[in-house]
């Protein structure tokens, strides 16, 4: 048994130094404190009397730490804590004779006494409440790194409605976690056509986000080359390739969509195919069988550009697979008949409000389940056609 405890004692402990402890108390634990006391004022407690200072202290970084853990969470640790307290009220022992060596002479004081094994009891609870203060306060400043990393990528990406002609093009996203993959991005180039792109990359999270970051600043750069949507697909395959571990790749849409005459070339490298609602109601899928794979897969990968042309009153709606593969507590999917069934009845809204519908209703469809990928999508609405006798009939007519 002794050799049992042995092995296990220096399998826990055979990478720990004496400075890597001692750090838990000289580093992490100052730096949790720190964290959790950012919100004290120092100068108020300062003038409380002393015997109020360190419970009054005490009581203002406990709540620091408690209210920042969510309700449901809070609530369990609480429950702990009050069992814990509970606990060792229960095994006090009354008062009795505690003696103290002072040499030479031996005093007895009448102190609480506790059954044996209530002091390792505490301080178990001690070292652990010690731990999750720790744990928490890393973790709170990582996701505090993290919403400021979300901002900046959300700020990477266009907002609002964008306007090319009688279209009106928006997209709209939503992260699973603090930070994702997905992208979009709606570039106008100078002869007046537009670039729209929406992309996913595999995985979620900050490697997501990083890479999503890389692409959309290639992508901008690529489309300053005044390149077709087969030679961009192409280049950013190379540059996907060159910049990106092997386990990573890009599903990304790309098109140049032509205001004048409503045609959209477009190549899409391993994406969901998008819809086009037609003005009669009918919901067609872009042909996007000869297009190519996802990006950062091959080397030589080749791109083969398609062309649609997007009429008047009809809606081209991109989006990313976590739309269609949201699930609800019971694990049904969205799948693309809710989409559509979305798209359908939201047709008319303009595309900012057709997308946030879009997310709407996901979230409907999930409930309070968690999701599991980013939502994203982008929404290019023609307008109505304009018939000649309207026209004139808007003309102002003039007096004799």
């Amino acid at each position: 048994m002794t050799a049992k405890a042995r092995s296990i004692f220096d399998y826990y402990t055979h990478d720990v130094s004496r400075g890597d402890f001692q750090k838990v108390f000289t580093r992490d634990t100052p730096e949790a404190y720190r964290y959790f006391a950012r919100g004290i004022d120092m100068d108020r407690l300062a003038a409380e009397p002393w015997y109020r200072r360190w419970p009054l202290h005490a009581r203002l970084v406990f709540t620091g730490f408690t209210m920042r853990l969510s309700p449901g969470r809070r609530v369990l640790y609480g429950f702990a804590l009050a069992s814990t307290l509970l606990g060792v009220l229960m095994l006090f022992d009354g008062f009795g004779p505690v003696n103290f060596l002072v040499f030479p002479f031996t005093i007895s004081l009448p102190l609480p006494n506790w059954v044996d094994g209530t002091m390792w009891l505490v301080l178990g609870f001690v070292a652990v409440n010690l731990l999750i203060l720790m744990e928490v306060a890393d973790r709170l400043s990582l996701k505090g790194d993290l919403e400021i990393a979300r901002d900046i990528q959300l700020a990477m990406l266009p907002s609002g409605l964008h306007q090319a002609g009688d279209a009106v093009i928006c997209g709209v996203t939503q992260p699973a976690n603090t930070v994702g993959g997905d992208l979009y991005d709606i570039i106008e180039r100078p002869d007046g056509r537009l670039v729209i792109a929406l992309g996913d990359v595999a995985g979620k999270g900050s490697p997501a986000a990083l890479l999503m970051a890389l692409l959309v600043a290639m992508l901008r750069t690529l489309v300053d080359e005044g390149l077709d949507p087969a030679a961009l697909a192409a280049r950013l395959n190379a540059q996907v390739l060159r910049h990106s571990p092997a386990s990573r790749f890009i599903t990304l849409f790309v098109g140049v969509y032509d205001p004048r005459d409503g045609s959209l070339e477009y190549v899409n490298a391993g994406h969901l195919p998008p819809i086009v609602r037609r003005a009669d109601g009918r919901f067609d899928k872009l042909d996007t069988s000869g297009s190519g794979i996802a990006l950062g897969m091959f080397e030589h990968a080749g791109y083969t550009a398609q062309r649609l042309t997007i009429h008047p009153d009809e809606v081209l709606v991109l989006y990313s697979d976590g739309i269609t593969e949201a699930e609800n507590r019971a694990g049904a999917p969205f799948e693309e008949s809710g989409l559509l069934s979305v798209v359908g009845a939201n047709a008319a809204r303009d595309p900012q409000l057709l997308g946030r519908a879009i997310l709407g209703g996901v979230k409907a469809h999930v409930g309070d389940a968690r999701f599991a990928d980013d939502l994203t999508v982008l929404v290019l609405r023609r307008a109505h056609a304009v018939s000649d006798s309207s026209r004139a009939a808007a003309q102002p007519v003039e007096g004799p």
